[in-house]
């Protein structure tokens, strides 16, 4: 409401973060997280036995992992701080303040990781002189592996704070929010996953970049198998413990998280997929374990795909089985806090909205000002014509009959009863109407949404130039005064 409204239409603001955040959790967890462990121990075990064969193979796996990391891997990083502080600002901004230490911190181990990733990578050719400058560089590695870690586990901490913020919504603390109910359950459940879905594509790579020494190959698949082994077992509990943490009313959204409205009867076939998909990987390992000189290199690569896949539909679900909230209990998917509701619901949206173009519901500007209520309210998560289009979802609704403004107003005042993912409506009555209005048009001439960036920012007004974002006008004064 602070802010202008970033849109983009044909793919929508969910999605365009989605692609981007899932692509880089999968090369962190799978590479930074995961396999940089195996490099440091296929680095030791080159020590141990003295094979320089262990250390050309570590070597050609980590410059695949600091390829990656350090190009993909950083942009699709710093695309999440671009994307989120567009869709949806006030909530970063309400994370910035409340985890500003956390991610300074993180920050600082953030740079120490591309630092040491750097060192261990360029200094390997030379680091074997003597054994004690080998042994020092094994010490880098290892350092290396737990910095990634520990940027993962404090990014953690802001992702269940997002899910249940816990004591933190009495509290008010760092460490409340930090040590949130879902916190130690999601760690275990990622560091697990990160370790198996890190082997396997170790395990991928390995078997085509050993494919002209066959015994080799045979006795560093089985290590980093049995390695990989272990981690599925612990993957297993850990899934286990962080199923059962989930708030209750997150539950209830898993089966439309897991595959669409349409097809929430599919949700038990999918659950069976994902168990059989899961048992497909530990299956690959035993295998590989017992006799790795003849597993073919497709169930490897199969597995890290299948792996991959779970992750991104994992992000999926967690993303959206917290709604309506972006920050549980504390703030609606639409960047509304819980606790502005009362005075937006008094006032209408409109009244309180930096950026509004208009300002008051009249009989000649209707479909205007549902434009307007739509932009605040709805654009976070619709579209018009895009991605999870407003416009189908209601063709979906009622058909091809004409759409009577009456009926969607309805349906919108009562949609988080019969929607609980759904945010409430935040605006007043003639806000309502208007936006529902706006819809009922959007049947025969439906035209694209554009945001601010193609539009434009609304010239200042008396209330824009008033806002400060934050503060609450006092609800026992009727004119709102500011307290």
């Amino acid at each position: 409401m602070d802010f202008p409204i970033f849109h983009i239409d044909f793919i929508g603001n969910r999605m365009l973060i989605a692609v981007d955040a899932i692509l880089h959790v999968i090369i962190n967890h799978a590479l930074a997280v995961g396999a940089l462990p195996v490099i440091a121990l296929l680095e030791f075990s080159g020590i141990r036995t003295k094979d320089p064969r262990w250390d050309r193979l570590a070597y050609r796996l980590l410059k695949v992992i600091f390829i990656i990391t350090t190009t993909v891997g950083a942009l699709t990083g710093v695309g999440i701080w671009f994307s989120a502080s567009l869709i949806n600002p006030a909530a970063i901004g309400s994370l910035i303040r409340v985890f500003f230490w956390g991610w300074f911190v993180e920050w600082i181990v953030f740079v120490a990781e591309v630092s040491l990733i750097m060192a261990y990578f360029l200094s390997w050719q030379s680091s074997g002189r003597t054994p004690e400058a080998k042994l020092k560089h094994l010490r880098l590695g290892i350092f290396l592996a737990i910095f990634s870690w520990i940027t993962m586990a404090i990014i953690v901490a802001i992702l269940g704070f997002m899910m249940d913020p816990g004591n933190w919504m009495s509290e008010r603390t760092l460490i409340s929010g930090v040590l949130n109910p879902m916190y130690f359950p999601q760690l275990a459940f990622r560091t697990t996953l990160a370790m198996v879905m890190g082997g396997m594509t170790m395990i991928c790579l390995t078997y085509l970049f050993t494919r002209n020494d066959l015994p080799f190959r045979t006795t560093v698949l089985r290590a980093i198998s049995s390695w990989s082994g272990i981690w599925m077992l612990t993957l297993v509990i850990a899934s286990v413990w962080y199923y059962q943490v989930i708030p209750q009313h997150m539950l209830a959204n898993i089966p439309v998280a897991v595959t669409t409205q349409e097809y929430v009867s599919w949700n038990s076939s999918l659950k069976w997929l994902l168990t059989i998909g899961l048992s497909f990987v530990g299956w690959v390992l035993w295998s590989s374990i017992r006799h790795p000189g003849q597993v073919h290199g497709a169930k490897y690569l199969a597995s890290v795909l299948l792996l991959f896949a779970m992750l991104g539909q994992f992000e999926r679900v967690r993303e959206f089985i917290r709604k309506p909230f972006i920050i549980g209990n504390y703030m609606y998917a639409n960047g509304i806090r819980v606790e502005d509701y009362p005075l937006l619901q008094r006032d209408g949206i409109l009244q309180h909205a930096t950026y509004a173009g208009i300002r008051e519901v009249t009989a000649d500007n209707k479909v205007a000002a549902g434009r307007e209520v739509f932009e605040q309210t709805c654009t976070r998560c619709h579209t018009v014509n895009g991605i999870n289009s407003i416009r189908g979802q209601l063709k979906t609704m009622y058909g091809d009959k004409p759409w009577q403004p009456e009926v969607i107003a309805a349906y919108i005042e009562n949609m988080h009863g019969a929607r609980y993912f759904m945010p409430p409506f935040p605006g007043n009555k003639a806000e309502l109407d208007a936006l529902s209005v706006y819809l009922a048009s959007q049947q025969k001439r439906a035209t694209a949404f554009n945001g601010a960036q193609t539009n434009g920012i609304p010239k200042p007004d008396k209330i824009s130039a008033s806002t400060v974002y934050g503060t609450l006008p006092n609800l026992a004064n009727p004119h709102g005064e500011q307290q």
